[in-house]
């Protein structure tokens, strides 16, 4: 099931704990991923709230929206960086992308498997991407007030099961969100002191989500020289049975035979 972009827009911008969301998020993206310059970062699902500060220093950055969500202009007073695509057929040229980020958009998918070959097409050998997708066992995947709430929610051995599945190769995970989603003053001034307690005391299995890193796999081609012909078994043992003569050669070959005398009458 996918929200409508207007639905989350609405929570990402005009929402404290949406707001909220977007920080956590940005931070720990920028945390796993300091420098991007010179590369082409693309985000698919809705994943503008966490691409701006790709912006800065990325050579080209572009957000992907499925036709089954909606489109929106981003970033606002800009030139546009974002488009309308099929779910499961984006219109990027094959290995073009270094880094990919996929929010809201694995787990509202009918067709998990068919996105992650589109994935695995776009991205660059030696490539990342990285999936933020709901905490089955987290808090915010039962609360329909978040678009965490939506969708089928993951465990990080899932995630990594369906990315090896398609020639991924799973790198790190970490989690955020561990803050409680709701839009109450006291939950929202205390975010950074949940955040730091969830990162210190590793407690993966309460956080709102899980994100994902797995690299592509680049398998190497095989040496295409000269072709080594080895004989077959028949031909091995070819001259046992019926052995050839040697030819004659040197001293040998000027040997004649000689003829006995005869002996008198």
């Amino acid at each position: 099931m996918h929200l409508d972009v207007v639905d989350l827009r609405a929570f990402y911008y005009r929402t404290k704990l949406g707001r909220m969301a977007q920080r956590v998020l940005q931070e720990e993206l920028r945390r796993l991923w300091p420098q991007t310059k010179h590369m082409t970062v693309v985000g698919f699902g809705f994943a503008n709230p966490f691409l701006r500060p790709f912006l800065a220093d990325s050579r080209r950055v572009i957000s992907l929206m499925p036709g089954q969500q909606g489109v929106m202009a981003w970033p606002q007073g800009v030139a546009n960086h974002a488009v309308l695509v099929e779910e499961t057929n984006w219109p990027l040229s094959a290995g073009m992308v270094d880094r990919l980020i996929v929010a809201h958009g694995l787990e509202t998918c009918e067709r998990a498997n068919a996105l992650m070959e589109e994935v695995n097409r776009v991205l660059a050998p030696g490539g990342y991407a990285i999936f933020i997708v709901p905490n089955r066992s987290g808090i915010w995947a039962r609360r329909e007030t978040t678009p965490f709430g939506y969708g089928r929610p993951y465990s990080t051995g899932q995630v990594e099961s369906l990315l090896r599945k398609h020639g991924f190769l799973p790198e790190r995970h970490t989690a955020a969100l561990y803050t409680p989603p709701s839009h109450k003053r006291f939950w929202l001034r205390t975010d950074r002191i949940w955040e730091g307690l969830g990162r210190r005391l590793d407690a993966q299995m309460l956080a709102g989500t899980l994100l994902v890193e797995a690299s592509k796999q680049v398998y190497a081609t095989p040496n295409r020289g000269k072709p080594l012909t080895v004989p077959g078994p028949l031909e091995v043992l070819e001259g046992l049975t019926q052995p050839k003569p040697k030819p004659a050669t040197g001293r040998t070959a000027q040997l004649r035979p000689v003829r006995r005398a005869e002996s008198p009458g």
